[in-house]
């Protein structure tokens, strides 16, 4: 097992991502990253899967006798034991689907299955700007809003597997995800009198000063920050991590978020407690996917 890579891979929305972890946690080669083809057959995204895994091993000039295992990060919900994926709206011809099951049959390999965000901050808290925390809270802001929990290098998945589900949440008149998420942004610049827009266009905005695209930022990182204040307040972690597309817009979005922040959390934390950017980028979800596998890979060297 000393020589063998570990297979990341991160199935989302838009795209799959695929990239191989040694056991010291490196990144082999280059990640390869497709289009996933939500709208596809159960077989077809799965032929995608399988054709990302053998790209990236070919990148790196590995076979798949080169392989100790596969994990994966997906959206939620899902029974994370069973790696069956149950109803998540990303994915909508993958309810049901045993995932777990389907990727071991295919290439006999130890396969683990987890949520997207769980695997995010446990990249961050190993190798990321969570390393060397003992609690790390990390958020994904992008067309959703996702949260995950590791404490001393584990995941929390909690009673029922869906600790860190706070995008359901009520907040104002709906709930917390409709407003710290691509779509919240998008309404609160709408809000503000401006035209439709993407979330990269209201970032590219707010680098050109535009006013309306600043404010929508400044709302954003008001109501982000009760998201995160219900949470230190509940876990008192160490540390906050915040990842997704959206945390690109960190300087438009932190003063705001970090002004009302402090207003909400108790003595201590407020004092203590830092929120930062996520350091590993797009690579996150492949890397904490397959650090899923790394302790079970590490104790069989």
């Amino acid at each position: 097992m000393r020589d063998k890579v570990i297979v990341g891979v991160d199935i989302g929305g838009t795209k799959i991502m695929t990239g191989l972890l040694s056991h010291q946690g490196q990144v082999l080669g280059r990640p390869v990253t497709i289009p996933t083809g939500t709208h596809d057959p159960p077989e077809a995204v799965m032929g995608r899967l399988y054709g990302s895994v053998e790209k990236a091993l070919s990148i790196a000039s590995l076979s798949l006798d080169g392989v100790a295992a596969i994990g994966i990060g997906v959206p939620g919900p899902l029974n994370i034991k069973d790696g069956i994926l149950l109803d998540p709206l990303q994915l909508p011809t993958l309810h049901n689907f045993p995932l777990r099951e389907t990727v071991r049959n295919h290439y006999n390999l130890p396969v683990a299955v987890n949520n997207d965000a769980n695997c995010f901050v446990l990249a961050e808290s190993l190798f990321g700007a969570g390393a060397g925390a003992a609690i790390v809270l990390g958020f994904t802001l992008g067309t959703g809003f996702g949260c995950g929990i590791v404490i001393d290098g584990r995941i929390f998945i909690g009673a029922t597997e869906t600790a860190g589900e706070i995008w359901f949440s009520p907040y104002k008149e709906s709930f917390i995800e409709e407003y710290v998420s691509g779509r919240g942004l998008q309404k609160a610049y709408r809000e503000l009198g401006s035209s439709d827009a993407s979330p990269r266009q209201i970032l590219d905005a707010a680098l050109q000063r535009q006013p309306e695209a600043l404010k929508a930022w400044e709302v954003f990182g008001k109501d982000l920050a009760y998201a995160i204040a219900w949470s230190i307040n509940i876990l008192d972690p160490d540390i906050v991590v915040l990842g997704g597309s959206l945390s690109r817009g960190f300087a438009f979005f932190s003063p705001a978020m970090e002004e009302y922040l402090r207003r909400h959390v108790t003595p201590l934390p407020s004092e203590r407690t830092r929120v930062v950017p996520a350091k590993l980028g797009e690579s996150a979800g492949f890397i904490g996917a397959a650090c899923l596998m790394l302790r079970d890979v590490a104790a069989k060297k």
